[in-house]
């Protein structure tokens, strides 16, 4: 970019009137641009690429367990601390207010589900881990509130707000904010790898110091797989990693997620917007690359205050142009996951499926609401009686696309533990106590009403009216 140099005064003088942002605020994104501006981008050399060995990504099975002395427990669990990344909102769901608040289960929210798991450690070996969530400026208000109901609970739940940075304009490289647009939409939240400085900035980091907290567990909030696990919290002190990523092997369905790779001597994420075009195949395939991010990460403390003070988390620039009221606009961010090469001593984890359990879309609510899964002090366990590993490939039409949707069209939520796919289109409506086996499709044709009875069992069957059932 040639006339970056003069892009970026311009930009700073207007970002130095914008009364909204802190001064961390300022000079975070004005560090962001600027990097984004000087082309830094890092080219991977594909020939460099090494699949990492066990060393870097440990068998979740190879890892020692936890013995059963409460006493280890409590020794281990006294260093942690729980992160939900609560920024975003159920928009895509069709809800309004931060996602954590959809219900899941049993008339119970992810956040629900979250604070009971930690309840019931804290109350199981008289440990005090906290819960923190961290915040954008579009949850904050509404999180606030509720958190409110988890006063009387065995957790102390602390929020933070992630940083606030204005939307640029294209064409022009301003600031939104400056040309006018005051509103949220001239806003965003530049995503999770901005959890760091932050948490930095916020003071809990050197709180959580100061009462010898040594290690950060970091989820998303709606994946409900995220739960303490004291195998990898005790490896990773007895063998000082400073961070730890969460890999599983990858299925046909995760074939975009970004994967950890050994490059040049380090354990570094490589995500697909980095890989050159003519590789991307090879990147997708899941022979060379089988494993992917779950965004289940393990920090060090003192790790993150060392280098966010030597300003040294330098993550991949993710660009994401975006059209809002007709403006083209661009906000740049990043993502906690590129950190990994940062770190001294960083390795993945090859865990079981089971610790990744996101929840996208009410295809997912389907799975998570159903008989594959029970629900045992605020943890989701699968079925036993389901014998193949996977779970079913759900795929429903727009019609279920929101929530309330979704909910009214279930008298009740089918039983799927035998069920190998699901396909609906058109505008059904299922009884309750029906079951679903094998392969299974729905189709209503345009412009007709397809009640499926109750009771119904469907095993491999393709149903396009009424006259199929």
């Amino acid at each position: 970019m040639a006339a970056a140099t003069e892009k970026l005064p311009l930009l700073k003088s207007a970002v130095d009137g914008l009364t909204e942002m802190s001064e961390n605020e300022k000079s975070g994104f004005i560090n962001l641009v600027s990097r984004y501006l000087s082309g830094e981008a890092q080219h991977i050399e594909w020939s460099k690429i090494q699949t990492p060995t066990d060393e870097i990504v440990v068998p979740y099975d190879k890892m020692a367990n936890v013995s059963q002395d409460a006493t280890e427990t409590k020794y281990l669990l006294d260093k942690l601390v729980v992160l939900k990344l609560n920024g975003g909102l159920g928009t895509t769901m069709g809800c309004t207010g931060p996602k954590s608040v959809i219900e899941v289960r049993d008339g119970l929210t992810f956040l629900d589900l979250i604070v009971i798991q930690i309840e019931n450690l804290n109350n199981k070996y008289g440990c005090k881990v906290p819960l923190v969530l961290m915040n954008s400026f579009n949850t904050h208000d509404d999180t606030q509130k509720i958190v409110e109901k988890y006063t009387k609970s065995n957790v102390d739940i602390h929020t933070f707000n992630q940083s606030k940075y204005p939307r640029v304009v294209a064409d022009e490289f301003v600031p939104w904010p400056s040309k006018g647009k005051t509103d949220k939409d001239g806003w965003y939240p530049p995503g999770h790898g901005d959890v760091f400085p932050s948490l930095m900035n916020s003071g809990k980091l050197d709180a959580f110091l100061s009462q010898s907290k040594e290690y950060v567990f970091i989820a998303n909030s709606d994946n409900l797989g995220a739960i303490v696990d004291l195998k990898i919290l005790k490896h990773l002190i007895q063998n000082k990693n400073e961070y730890c990523m969460e890999v599983t092997p990858k299925t046909l369905a995760d074939v975009k997620g970004g994967t950890l790779i050994s490059y040049e001597g380090r354990v570094q994420l490589l995500e697909i917007a980095q890989v050159p075009d003519e590789h991307v195949n090879e990147f997708k395939s899941i022979e060379k690359f089988k494993i992917f991010n779950t965004n289940n990460l393990w920090v060090n403390l003192k790790a993150i205050k060392k280098l966010v003070e030597a300003d040294a988390l330098k993550m991949e620039i993710i660009p994401n142009p975006k059209e809002v009221d007709g403006v083209k606009v661009l906000q740049l961010e990043t993502a906690a996951g590129a950190a990994i090469r940062f770190f001294d001593n960083a390795i993945g984890v090859n865990v079981p499926r089971s610790r990744f359990l996101p929840v996208k879309a009410t295809s997912d609510l389907l799975l998570v609401q159903s008989d594959l899964y029970t629900l045992v002090d605020g943890f989701v366990i699968r079925n036993k009686a389901r014998t193949n590993p996977t779970n079913p490939a759900i795929e429903l039409g727009p019609e279920f696309k929101k929530v309330a949707s979704f909910l009214s069209r279930f008298k009740s939520i089918p039983s799927i533990v035998e069920l190998d796919s699901l396909k609906v289109s058109g505008d059904v409506w299922f009884g309750s106590g029906v079951v679903l086996k094998g392969k299974v499709s729905v189709k209503a044709n345009s412009g007709t009403k397809l009640e499926i009875p109750d009771n119904a069992v469907l095993e491999n069957k393709d149903i396009n009216g009424p006259e199929d059932l």
